[in-house]
């Protein structure tokens, strides 16, 4: 056993019974280990789930960096759609992401801004739309992961349709990058 073993064994656990139910006793069980021998690894139960959190978002983490000539606007929007995929490969990843700090991302992150800030896009306007889009991402995503479908008897009112996440966040999303762009002078 290894801190990646206890890791990818956590986040198995909460595919399979959600963050609410994620514990170092059934944890331990899963690994047929005593539960105090995880302290080993992590300290309290707020390291492991920040460990998982880091290790759930490797996808995006591992995302190609934008190159010089790529488009901002286009690299804006696909590197915020590639931020809620990696969200939504996990059960209840945007509330296991939340309230996270990046702190092993911290050089990917500097280099996004100065894509952004080198591309023309004021570097204060750029730090806030990735804040904004970022904390969009995971609400949208919070949102989309309780949506547990249509509750029974009740109906929604006249004129309201369903939601489609995908379109909403979309939608959402577009409206950020119209308001970067009109910040950037484009």
């Amino acid at each position: 056993m290894n801190r990646e073993t206890v890791v990818a064994a956590a986040l198995d656990l909460l595919d399979e019974v959600g963050l609410d139910t994620v514990s170092t006793r059934r944890l331990a069980r899963r690994l047929g280990v005593e539960q105090p021998s995880l302290y080993w690894y992590f300290k309290t139960k707020r390291d492991l789930l920040d460990a998982m959190a880091a290790a759930a978002m490797a996808p995006h983490a591992t995302a190609p960096l934008p190159a010089p000539d790529d488009d901002w606007r286009d690299w804006f929007l696909e590197n915020t759609r590639s931020f809620r995929r990696t969200l939504l490969m996990r059960r209840d990843g945007a509330r296991l992401h939340a309230g996270t700090i990046p702190t092993g991302d911290l050089d990917r992150i500097r280099r996004k801004m100065d894509f952004l800030v080198a591309s023309g896009v004021p570097e204060q306007d750029a730090r806030t739309a990735m804040l904004a889009a970022g904390r969009f991402t995971v609400g949208s995503v919070l949102e989309e992961q309780a949506d547990t479908g249509p509750r029974e008897g009740a109906d929604l009112p006249p004129g309201m349709p369903s939601i489609d996440h995908a379109s909403a966040f979309e939608g959402g999303l577009a409206l950020i990058l119209d308001g970067l762009a009109r910040h950037a002078g484009a």
